[in-house]
């Protein structure tokens, strides 16, 4: 038995390994690792970083599902997945609220097989730093808006860490998450989250780690990793809000993020502003773009790519401008080795699991490359 009612009652089973001791979880992701990077001769093999068990996420994802007795906000069944172990119990207590607030106004969940209902999902994040929360309603079309706004006060009222409420509109009879319109139901458009002191911000379309514990220490780590040899010029690739672009902030550094989603480029910005380094700029374009009008190399090269990795055009182009140093953030292991095979002139220096989500068999991977 886990401590999860949900995954032993067979209603979700998401978490595969939950029923693992956690000791257990972490041998197995280090074998896999070690399975796929040990061709490579990492000179340094560095401690995993671990997480909570409970409670350490930071967003909620729930499909929004039509029953006789109301909307319930679960996974793919009838059953409500609200009280999930993984969120605290604010954020538990606040999908309570949610999900009768809706049922009190009526409001019924998208029935996939009838294409009928508004409601899609609901999506909350949160703020460890302020305690704040951001939710979302993914609507099928706007119709339903106006209902929410004349009743929104009164959600306020229940779940005062909600400071940002939008409608995002996803129109298509598909299994896909959002829409490109984005509707703000209140004057507030972000949430202010801090990372060992650093500013940064959360807004609707922004990607955000779901594990802000240990997110912290992995950009904390990658910063100490960039700043050992004290470079003057740094880029951080798929840069998001610019998580790791900040934390290597410094006097006198240059340093560039990419990252090709608006939002974070804009929740960087506002960061670098507050923050106050004249050295930070950063820009909304596809790191294939980027590549290739951007000059010389940087000193250090921060790579954090989607699952799918770099991909061959990109590695071309980065073992060509050949930095001196390389620090690669990677949430698919497998892609991170296809990388490496591609990257030609570097040796794996050193290398880091953190473990951003218990429970099953995935993780994130920190490594340093130097050019030999």
């Amino acid at each position: 038995m886990s401590f999860c009612s949900y995954f032993d009652t067979y209603q979700c089973r998401s978490c595969s390994w939950i029923d693992y001791f956690y000791a257990e979880q972490v041998k197995q992701k280090e074998a896999h690792l070690h399975e796929l990077l040990n061709p490579f001769n990492p000179a340094q093999w560095i401690k995993p970083t671990p997480s909570s068990l409970k409670g350490f996420r930071n967003k909620a994802k729930m499909v929004a599902i039509p029953t006789l007795e109301g909307v319930v906000l679960g996974l793919d069944e009838e059953t409500s997945l609200i009280d999930c172990p993984l969120y605290d119990e604010k954020m538990q207590r606040v999908l309570h609220v949610v999900q009768e607030w809706l049922r009190e106004l009526g409001i019924q969940g998208y029935d996939v097989k009838k294409k009928k209902g508004e409601l899609k999902y609901v999506l909350l994040s949160r703020s460890v730093a302020e305690g704040t929360m951001m939710l979302r309603f993914v609507l099928r079309s706007p119709g339903i808006i106006p209902r929410l706004q004349g009743e929104l006060e009164s959600l306020l009222a229940k779940a005062r860490e909600l400071k940002v409420v939008t409608a995002n509109i996803q129109p298509v009879h598909m299994a896909i998450l959002e829409g490109d319109e984005e509707i703000f139901l209140t004057e507030e458009h972000r949430l202010e989250e801090r990372f060992n002191g650093i500013p940064l911000y959360i807004r609707p379309k922004s990607f955000f780690q779901t594990n802000p514990a240990v997110a912290e220490k992995l950009y904390r780590t990658a910063a100490e990793w960039a700043g050992e040899t004290n470079p003057a010029r740094l880029w951080d690739l798929f840069c998001g809000v610019g998580g790791f672009a900040l934390h290597c902030a410094a006097p006198e550094r240059e340093i560039t993020g990419i990252e090709i989603e608006p939002e974070a480029i804009a929740c960087a910005r506002d960061s670098a502003q507050k923050m106050g380094f004249e050295g930070l700029r950063f820009e909304s374009l596809d790191a294939a773009t980027f590549s290739a009008t951007a000059g010389a190399a940087p000193d250090v090269l921060i790579l954090n790519p989607p699952r799918r990795g770099l991909g061959e055009q990109l590695c071309k182009w980065i073992a060509r401008i050949a930095p001196e140093r390389i620090i690669y953030s990677s949430c698919n292991a497998m892609s991170l080795a296809k990388d490496l095979e591609q990257l030609g002139g570097y040796r794996v220096n050193r290398v880091q699991l953190f473990d951003m989500f218990p429970h099953t068999p995935h993780y994130e991977t920190l490594i340093e490359l130097t050019r030999l």
